[in-house]
């Protein structure tokens, strides 16, 4: 009796606990703390805002293992977005790849693979050799690559994290957290939709129509057993344990969970659930207000041009739970005709969740005196009735 009246108290307690975000990293209570028991560290976000939904030592630096691929893929996928390497390119295996060892398709030095090939058995069958190929296509050495997966970690702000190989082998240097690995597969996913087409796959083939042909299976078993999941990413070392970054699409609505340091992957698997079907079950977006929309209209002699429009920058999208009013959100406007800094700042519980900055049409200038007099010349006689 009394277990069943401590799950009661505990399901109660979800289900009125407030939502509280803050700007960057925003976040809410863990009341769930039996969603995540096993890994030493996991977060749940979703993906247009990056709002943590729920974290345990989201922010500690560990082994990430193969979610390193991550990365890798986001590199790759940039690369063919903009038209700068094609899926029909083929790959030469350097002698690097070849003699890779842990997963891996048993590319010989010197085999060629179209890029597509490649970045199938990456996403799929977590390939080693086809992600360090990958890695030395596109940045001429590993050393390069390993530059630019850096480069990319400071543009995203991240702060836990250091890559010093593209496939995930341990290294007391190359660690990440499972939030940075949260938000670097929401920036893949929201930039390259396409990554989710291979790593949605369960099972394919590469060398097809050769003796060497080659089944891929792939590692994160949930794309095959877990409606909605189309990714991402399976990690395991000695070192690493157990990882997994996965998310979820359903109603519109995407999710990312992460989980570092499992005991065993079915542990793993379970946890990762759990996160992912607790942000389907509990939370929605809401669009607040739309790019371009007008916030403020501001008519000043004094300034150039005098009649100034406010735009908002971009959508302004909160996570919410559901079924919950938006009584407790409100926006505040910080209009200043002096510079272009205006913007707004949208509470929640009186608490700032995040701020947005406003654009105008064009430059907000200081009137001369020509300015004035022909502003009065149209407010006398042009406007006249």
């Amino acid at each position: 009796m009394r277990k069943k009246l401590f799950f009661i108290i505990i399901i109660l307690t979800i289900m009125i606990l407030p939502l509280k975000n803050i700007i960057i990293q925003a976040k809410v209570n863990n009341v769930n703390d039996d969603l995540i028991i096993d890994a030493k560290s996991g977060c749940l976000i979703e993906s247009k805002t990056n709002s943590i939904l729920y974290s345990k030592n989201e922010n500690e630096k560990l082994a990430p293992a193969s979610m390193t691929k991550i990365m890798t893929m986001l590199l790759v996928m940039e690369k063919i977005d903009n038209n700068i390497i094609s899926l029909n390119d083929i790959v030469t295996t350097p002698k690097q790849a070849a003699s890779l060892g842990g997963s891996q398709i048993y590319l010989s030095e010197g085999e060629k693979m179209t890029v597509n090939d490649l970045l199938k058995a990456m996403c799929i069958a977590s390939a080693n050799d086809a992600a360090m190929s990958l890695a030395i296509f596109i940045g001429g050495t590993e050393k390069n690559f390993v530059q630019m997966m850096n480069d990319k970690v400071k543009d995203l702000n991240l702060k836990n994290t250091n890559f010093v190989n593209p496939y995930g082998f341990d290294d007391p240097n190359h660690y990440s957290s499972s939030y940075d690995m949260a938000c670097i597969a929401s920036h893949l996913i929201n930039n390259h939709p396409t990554i989710l087409e291979y790593t949605s796959i369960y099972e394919d083939y590469v060398r097809e129509d050769t003796e060497k042909r080659f089944w891929l299976v792939n590692t994160n078993k949930l794309v095959k057993f877990v409606d909605g999941v189309d990714g991402l990413k399976t990690g395991w070392t000695n070192n690493s344990g157990y990882c997994l970054t996965a998310t979820i699409n359903k109603n519109n609505e995407r999710f990312i969970a992460v989980t570092m340091g499992n005991s065993s992957p079915t542990i793993r698997n379970t946890e990762i659930t759990n996160l992912l079907y607790y942000g389907v079950n509990n939370f929605e977006t809401k669009k607040l207000i739309s790019k371009n929309d007008v916030i403020k209209e501001i008519k000043n002699v004094n300034s150039k041009p005098n009649n100034i429009i406010f735009k908002c920058s971009k959508d302004v999208i909160i996570v919410k739970r559901k079924n919950e009013s938006l009584k407790q959100w409100n926006i505040v406007e910080n209009i200043n005709i002096n510079n272009e800094q205006s913007y707004i700042d949208v509470y929640y519980n009186n608490q700032l969740y995040t701020r947005v900055y406003l654009i105008t049409d064009s430059k907000i200038s200081k009137a001369n005196i020509f300015d004035l007099i022909i502003t009065i010349f149209k407010e006398l006689f042009l406007t006249s009735k």
